[in-house]
């Protein structure tokens, strides 16, 4: 664990660094981006309202090219020309182009997927030169406690930490670099108990069962170029290794209905377990409200060495179409060949599907309450299994942020699974279909701008229905405490 704490302390420290910078004193001649600055007597009062800051005059910006009703939209912790931008350092973001189209960067999410443009931005934003540059990352010290023959107890750490630059190329053109890195394999290769949760294997023999495995030390290392076409449109590419395909919502943990669980979710292989991907490029257009993209990449999954970054290969092939109506709705629909998946069954291809919709509204100045369902469907082909059963699943997650203290989420699933049990080869069997509900809490507390120090727990019931109450004796609790930092 003390890796684990090394990772925290580096964070901790980029931190301290970005709120050193924005508190030093600023002369003639050095001022920052977006700003118009001017020296005043010591003795004289601020202009505007008392939340601005002494000789600092900031007009309130034209809207964002793209922007809905040529307005831009309510943001949480953003009150654009009054000067007092939370969770700002030295940058107005109104002001900062998104690195795939002309549109606000909130909208962007993990790998090139879209989240309503309402979203809060919680991250650190800072100018060098030309280049503007954003740090993000939550890392969480967690007791998990999970019920029956099956559970098991344990406590880890786990979480992200990430980096981006981007920056104008041209008149038309920006190019942006992505980093994000997780403490996850940390924890041992064998993961952390989860009562319903399958999938990738601990030693390259045998499958992971009722256990979440630990992410990759290197969870994204991409690039992307956009050139914007017209002030609606845009064309842009992006590439990893690894990165994320264009399939499916954003990862659970960059979705705000969701991201203060510290568990993954039982539907991740469903979902998003694409989001550390061996090798990406994806090529996608934008127009207004609509994109449309197509990604070539690795189908195999990561395997047990998670310090490592495996060779590339573009077998596969993804396809999205992601549509924002309105500032506070973000919806996807997309669609996934997949070869060889899986390490220990290199013969099963599966098509994959996936639907979801997003709503987030901002609560008061710094609060919100955000919403996200989704259906994601996988099906084998090849191998034994020519045609496999549709495996569906369902997903309703749900977080109330009130004020920059509070977090409640929630979260129900509903998967068909037919890795719970070992069937032997050869036998058809019907996939059991289990549920989980869980519900958690989280009190966050400044440490200094920034960063947030916060204190939470949740508690799931798993539901394993008729087929597998004897191999589970009947339906299970789980629960974890936690601690976390946070940087925003």
């Amino acid at each position: 664990m003390s890796k684990a704490m090394m990772l925290t302390a580096t964070a901790a420290a980029l931190v301290s660094a970005a709120t050193q910078a924005q508190m030093a004193p600023t002369t003639n001649g050095d001022t920052m981006p977006g700003m118009t600055m001017s020296v005043s007597p010591p003795a004289a009062a601020s202009k505007g309202p008392a939340s601005a800051m002494p000789g600092m005059d900031i007009p309130t910006p034209p809207a964002a090219p793209g922007a809905q009703g040529g307005a831009m939209p309510d943001m949480p912790g953003m009150k654009v020309g009054s000067g007092d931008m939370p969770g700002m350092a030295g940058m107005d973001m109104a002001h900062m182009p998104a690195a795939l189209g002309p549109y606000l960067m909130n909208r962007e999410s993990s790998g090139t997927s879209w989240q309503p443009d309402a979203s809060p931005h919680q991250a650190i934003h800072l100018m060098a030169g030309d280049w503007s540059i954003m740090f993000h990352g939550m890392v969480n010290g967690v007791y998990d406690s999970q019920s029956g023959a099956r559970g098991d107890d344990k406590a880890f750490v786990a979480g992200m930490v990430m980096g981006m630059a981007s920056r104008d190329v041209g008149e038309r053109g920006r190019v942006q670099f992505r980093a994000m890195l997780s403490p996850d394999p940390f924890m041992g290769p064998s993961g952390y108990p989860l009562l319903l949760a399958t999938g990738e294997t601990a030693n390259g023999r045998t499958p992971l069962v009722d256990r979440q495995h630990p992410h990759d030390l290197f969870s994204e290392l991409s690039a992307s170029y956009s050139y914007r076409l017209s002030d609606e449109a845009s064309a842009f590419i992006y590439a990893g290794l690894p990165g994320e395909p264009a399939f499916g919502p954003p990862a659970f943990m960059h979705r705000l209905s969701i991201m203060d669980s510290p568990e993954a979710p039982i539907s991740h292989h469903w979902v998003d377990s694409m989001h550390i991907t061996e090798g990406v490029v994806t090529g996608g257009l934008v127009y207004g409200d609509f994109k449309l993209e197509v990604s070539g990449y690795k189908g195999r999954e990561p395997d047990q060495h998670r310090y490592d970054i495996e060779a590339p290969k573009l077998d596969s092939m993804a396809i999205r179409t992601s549509y924002n109506p309105t500032s506070r709705l973000a919806f996807q629909l997309s669609w996934a060949r997949q070869v060889s998946p899986e390490q220990l069954n290199p013969e099963i291809n599966e098509r994959r599907w996936s639907a979801s919709g997003i709503y987030t509204v901002p609560i008061g100045a710094e609060g919100f309450w955000s919403t996200t369902a989704i259906w994601a469907q996988r099906r084998a082909f090849g191998g034994i299994e020519q045609h496999g059963p549709a495996l569906d699943a369902w997903v309703l997650e749900s977080a109330v942020h009130p004020d920059p203290r509070w977090t409640v989420f929630g979260r129900f699933e509903r998967i068909d699974n037919d890795e719970l049990l070992a069937v032997p080869a050869g036998i058809a069997a019907p996939a059991p279909t289990v549920s989980k509900a869980e519900l958690g809490v989280i009190r966050d507390f400044q440490v200094v701008s920034h960063l947030k120090f916060g204190v939470g727990a949740q508690a799931a019931r798993n539901f394993v229905g008729r087929d597998l109450t004897a191999a589970y004796g009947g339906d299970r609790w789980g629960g974890m405490g936690f601690v976390r930092l946070k940087i925003d």
